[in-house]
């Protein structure tokens, strides 16, 4: 059978926002939308978007800590990551880039999140604010199209889950909440930790192959 490579993407541990739901699957990708309503002004949300160390699972990371993490809320502004090596050197991988970035309203990113960076696919990452009641509201949508080995019905879901709990953290962190604490990546069935594919990297075979 084959393993789905996973960047860390365990199970989520955090109660689901309002709203989470793969929206559109086929062979050609998918779509998630998660949304949350939020007790907190747009520009408290957004700044907080660009500081993805205070609210991002560091479960769900190459390096296993959210601290390594950063994003600059400007077009061509990248979502990286820097993982730390042996003798001091440093690493880096690229999430996704900044695309559009419209101050306390919408900030929309390009890139192939977690497994989907190893296929050959685009993935286009939404958060867009909006006022409701005392706070605001914020729709995180995730659009992907391209080919997936593995499969776009199978992968949606997870992909659905793990940046559904991203989204809770966001919440939780905006309201004056703490951040995410510090503890190992978790391991689901099937599943793969981004550091133990980057120790023993594993590719998945034609369709049709064995596995």
């Amino acid at each position: 059978m084959r393993k789905i490579v996973a960047l860390g993407w365990a199970g989520a541990v955090m109660a689901a926002p309002a709203h989470s739901a793969v929206t559109a699957s086929s062979d050609a990708g998918f779509a998630v939308e998660n949304s949350v309503q939020v007790a907190a002004d747009a520009a408290t949300v957004y700044r907080l978007l660009s500081q993805p160390g205070r609210w991002w699972n560091g479960a769900h990371s190459y390096s296993g800590s959210a601290a390594n993490l950063r994003l600059e809320p400007v077009a061509g502004g990248c979502f990286c990551e820097a993982l730390p090596g042996e003798e001091g050197r440093v690493g880096s991988v690229e999430h996704a880039r900044v695309i559009h970035a419209a101050p306390d309203r919408q900030l929309r990113l390009s890139g192939a999140l977690g497994p989907l960076q190893a296929e050959a696919v685009t993935g286009t990452l939404t958060f867009d604010i909006a006022p409701s009641g005392k706070g605001v509201r914020i729709v995180m949508s995730y659009v992907v199209g391209g080919y997936i080995r593995m499969g776009a019905a199978r992968i949606a879901p997870v992909v659905d889950k793990v940046l559904a709990e991203q989204l809770a953290g966001l919440k939780r962190v905006a309201g004056g909440g703490c951040r995410w604490p510090n503890r190992p990546v978790m391991g689901v069935p099937g599943v793969r930790s981004q550091r133990q594919e980057m120790a023993n990297p594993r590719h998945s075979p034609p369709a049709g192959g064995r596995g």
